[in-house]
Formats: structure tokens, C-alpha cells, sequence
């Protein structure tokens, strides 16, 4: 099976089980919520932190279907991540994956208890899945590190405290591991636990991630640049209009776009001795080359 293939076939069992996931609970007051939570949960996007999770579970030796509970419940609580950013007392973007942001189409009141509702729902799924006890313990306690002060909430919080001031190359780097790294980190560990694996190749998962999510937001700050609005699907120039400091602002294009290619490099290298058919490694190359 090709990249393409792969991807593609791991897509056909992510999209149908987000679209799935609320529809039992329609037909009450909080309809509206729903309406508001999945309107950003099925927007598209490129799954890759779902991709990831079914990926790392395949190599582990689980059959990919076992893990989408795993895998829907870092999408939602990537999706509740980005509502919150965009919002008014956050980033106020108002284009998100080239359509309204949450709050623009819902209020600002149900935008943020939409993102509430995703994060809580994302343990749930985990927590009320068919995985065994002590995986969906550890992948709970994984998902929750990724969310809270040293994950998301600490690297958004880290970000918004450092508008309009510089940071050092090492506070930066802090910043963005926490708010960018660490989820897609935990994506590939939440896979690895899924399917049972040993604390070695937990190890590995989480440091492909780990870099993964390093070379991704040096490109996510280039593309904030070089892009335009309609590959990128959200608005560009944000990192220089908040005064906010990136790695282009430090180092330049050329030498962020050689940063990009030494950390995929050492992604592919990590991972080198169990992506036994290139999935991996061609995936971290598609990112340190993409165009939105």
C-alpha cells in the first residue's frame, strides 16, 4: 500500500466516526452546542494527529479500527484547542481551515463552552472505549498532559504572555513544544499504549512526535509569511501583527527551511527501525514541505 493509500484508507474510518460521535444525543436542549462542536470537529483538516494515532497502533501490531476512540479524542481535544485560540481574548482570528471561526458563527458563549465540551468529551471517548483498563488509564493520563499546563493550555498561555516582547530561541522552542509538540507527541504514544506496546517503542513514538511537532511549527511560522489565505485556510501575518516572536523572525527563511529539514531528518532516523513501510517518514517529509 502506497502513502497515498494508507492515508487515505485511515481518513474513510476517521471522518465517519467524528460525524458519528454526537448524533445519538440530538434531540435535547443542547442541540445548539452540538451544532456549535461539530461544526468545527468535521471541518476538515489533514487528521494528521488521528493519522498518527491509527499509524503508531498498525506498527504496534493492533488493527487500526481498535484505536479510533483514541484517535477521535486527540482530534477533539485538538479542536477544542483551536476554538479557544481563536477567540476574541486569544488570537480573535476569524478564519479557521478556510471557513468562520467558531465565534463567528455561534457567539462567543457557546464557542467557548463548545471547546469545554470537546476537551471533556475527549476523555470520555478514550475512557468508555473497548481498550483495556490499563490503556485507556495511560492513554488518559497522556491526553491530559498534553492538554494542561504542560501542554496546550501552558504553551498558549506562555504565548499570549509573550505579545509584544522578544523571547530567546530556548523560550520560544519551550513555548511551541508545549503548545504545538506536545499533542502531536501524545498522538503517537496514544497509539503505541493502544496497542500494547513496551516502554521502548512508547519512547521512540513519543519522540517522533516530538520532533514532528518541532519541524511543523518552524514551517507553520514560514508559512505564516510565504503563504496566502487560501492554501493556508486561516489567516496569514497574525505572528507579526500581535508582535509575537517566531523562528522567522529569528532566523530568517533560509535557515529555518534547513531547520525544518535537519529535525525531519532526525524524525525519519527515530523511527527508522520500525516504519517498515516509509509511512512515517514520508509523512514527516510531506509536512516539512507543505504549503497549508
Amino acid at each position: 500500500m502506497t502513502y497515498d493509500e494508507r492515508y487515505k484508507s485511515y481518513l474513510a474510518i476517521i471522518e465517519p466516526a467524528l460525524k458519528k460521535y454526537f448524533g445519538a444525543r440530538r434531540g435535547f436542549e443542547f442541540d445548539g452546542l452540538l451544532d456549535a462542536m461539530d461544526y468545527s470537529l468535521t471541518a476538515g483538516g489533514k487528521r494528521i494527529r488521528p493519522v498518527l494515532v491509527l499509524e503508531f497502533a498498525r506498527l504496534n501490531g493492533l488493527e487500526p479500527e481498535k484505536a479510533l476512540p483514541a484517535a477521535c479524542a486527540v482530534e477533539m481535544l485538538h479542536t477544542y484547542s483551536l476554538i479557544h485560540d481563536d477567540l476574541p481574548c486569544m488570537d480573535n482570528d476569524d478564519l479557521r481551515r478556510g471557513k468562520p471561526t467558531n465565534h463567528k458563527v455561534f457567539g462567543e458563549s457557546t464557542a467557548v463552552l463548545a471547546g469545554d465540551a470537546l476537551q471533556a468529551e475527549a476523555f470520555g471517548a478514550i475512557l468508555r472505549s473497548a481498550l483495556p483498563v490499563e490503556a485507556r488509564a495511560r492513554c488518559a493520563e497522556i491526553l491530559a498532559g498534553a492538554a494542561g499546563v504542560d501542554g496546550i493550555c501552558g504553551g498558549q498561555f506562555m504565548d499570549l504572555s509573550a505579545e509584544g516582547h522578544a523571547l530567546s530561541a530556548e523560550e520560544l522552542s519551550a513555548l511551541q513544544g508545549r503548545k504545538t509538540g506536545a499533542l502531536l507527541s501524545a498522538a503517537c504514544m496514544l497509539g503505541a499504549v493502544a496497542a500494547g506496546a513496551d516502554e521502548t517503542a512508547i519512547d521512540l513514538a513519543s519522540q517522533y512526535g516530538a520532533q514532528l511537532g518541532a519541524a511543523f511549527q518552524i514551517r507553520d511560522d514560514m508559512l505564516d509569511v510565504l503563504s496566502t489565505v487560501g492554501e493556508l485556510g486561516k489567516p496569514i501575518g497574525s505572528d507579526k501583527r500581535d508582535g509575537k516572536t517566531t523562528f522567522m523572525s529569528l532566523y530568517g527563511e533560509e535557515r529555518c527551511a534547513r531547520m525544518v529539514e535537519k529535525i525531519t531528518a532526525q524524525a525519519c532516523a527515530t523511527v527508522a527501525g520500525m516504519d517498515t513501510d516509509g509511512f512515517l517518514t514520508a509523512l514527516a517529509n510531506k509536512m516539512a514541505s507543505r504549503r497549508g
